[in-house]
């Protein structure tokens, strides 16, 4: 009876963990989806690359004045050092670099379902080099995801066009943010997956700003001239969905993996579809709402939670025989 009630009292422990996390990523994910009207905004005044690198530089400062305040902050192990450089040139560099490459050269639906193929690239990595095996009601969730992410990128006005060398550089910059997540998986082991995130922000956004400088030499000139609103706009995106938002992604992907993390990505689809709708005036069909209802679908099966619910269920059924 001691043990069945330990066993208990441990569940309830990991439930409302886990209840806490996925409450959490649904926040993030609507930030990272009003995330991308803010982020068009802030391109139609600065060069792609330029202000890429100087959001993500300021999200990096800003976690680290965090941990700061906190009294988290370290100096990494030479190990740790290989993660940070590892995961900021596959997190920060080229999966901000080939998507912006990459969307230029192809449509917006074709780019937004080689995107929505994130999750579910991340679960085979995860799988294969982690040996992290789905069930079959994540599997199942991954696929009802998927499905939701295809269903509203297709009730566009505009069908799937045949395949273009950006959708290539697409699939590379959703393949090199399912690595990350196994990297970060690996580094926050020994490495608080927040001061992680603000070593990779600070490393990839130097690069990236080196990079700038080359592929956009005066960027930043007359940076100045912005209205007050697009700063407004800027210090939404770099505080609250970069640097925020990742200290809280990859806080999740330690707590309940990088493919059970992953799923809630789908929602970025639709949150940024309500992003373009309040922010930009763009419109929200019947259509978007049920390609929403399969996302939720596939985050509730993929994530583990269903899992979650029907092991209480039969705890408390094997309990009352007992």
């Amino acid at each position: 009876m001691i043990q069945i009630m330990n066993l208990d009292f441990l569940e309830r422990r990991i439930d409302v963990k886990n209840i806490k996390t996925y409450i959490l990523l649904i926040s993030i994910m609507a930030l990272w989806g009003l995330n991308v009207s803010i982020i068009k905004i802030l391109v139609s005044y600065f060069p792609p690359v330029s202000i890429t690198s100087l959001r993500i530089l300021t999200a990096g400062i800003t976690v680290f004045l965090i941990l700061s305040i906190m009294g988290k902050v370290r100096k990494p192990s030479r190990k740790e050092i290989s993660y940070i450089v590892f995961g900021g040139l596959l997190s920060v560099v080229s999966h901000h670099l080939f998507l912006a490459i990459g969307l230029t050269g192809t449509s917006a639906v074709n780019g937004g379902l080689i995107l929505g193929a994130g999750p579910l690239l991340t679960a085979i990595l995860s799988s294969i080099l982690l040996r992290n095996k789905p069930t079959g009601i994540q599997v199942l969730g991954f696929l009802l995801g998927g499905a939701g992410v295809t269903f509203i990128v297709l009730s566009g006005n505009k069908g799937v066009s045949s395949l273009t060398p950006g959708d290539f550089f697409v699939f590379l910059s959703i393949l090199s943010q399912a690595l990350s997540f196994i990297v970060i998986s690996k580094a926050s082991k020994t490495l608080d997956p927040r001061l992680l995130t603000g070593y990779m922000l600070i490393f990839g956004g130097v690069i990236l700003f080196v990079m700038a400088s080359i592929m956009e030499p005066g960027g930043l000139k007359g940076i100045t001239e912005a209205p007050a609103y697009v700063w407004a706009a800027f210090a939404a995106s770099a505080v609250l969905a970069t640097a925020i938002g990742h200290m809280v992604y990859n806080t999740a992907i330690r707590n309940i993996g990088p493919a059970e993390a992953s799923i809630f990505l789908n929602l970025n689809t639709f949150f940024s579809l309500a992003g373009s709708a309040f922010i930009l005036g763009e419109v929200i069909t019947i259509n978007h709402m049920l390609g929403l209802v399969l996302i939720v679908g596939g985050v509730i099966s993929g994530s583990g939670a269903l899992e979650e619910l029907v092991f209480r269920k039969r705890r408390k059924e094997n309990s009352q025989y007992m």
